[in-house]
């Protein structure tokens, strides 16, 4: 389930998230989407870097922060390739990076 899109941080050099989503186990799932055109540079998931992981995990923070409990949550990457190819990454990566 959809709970929000283009989730931001406030301020300069915050973070933001693409997808904010509840699955069936209502795990909160915060979604990375990258497309790139073609593979050679490694592709849509490898497009997101130490940087970009980090200011996501931000976002997450400050999201979570305004929740009264904290959930069972996780990150997702949906890389589109070519614009045929989607694949969704669960648990792509941890807050612990």
């Amino acid at each position: 389930m959809l709970l929000t899109r283009n989730f931001k941080t406030p301020g300069r050099g915050g973070g933001e998230i693409d997808l904010i989503m509840r699955d069936a186990n209502h795990c909160l799932v915060f979604v990375e989407v990258r497309a790139r055109a073609s593979d050679i540079a490694g592709g849509a998931a490898a497009s997101i870097t130490v940087t970009k992981r980090r200011r996501i995990i931000l976002a997450a923070r400050y999201y979570l922060s305004r929740l009264p409990t904290t959930p069972t949550c996780r990150f997702d990457v949906v890389a589109v390739s070519d614009q045929s190819s989607i694949v969704w990454i669960k648990n792509a990566f941890t807050a612990d990076e």
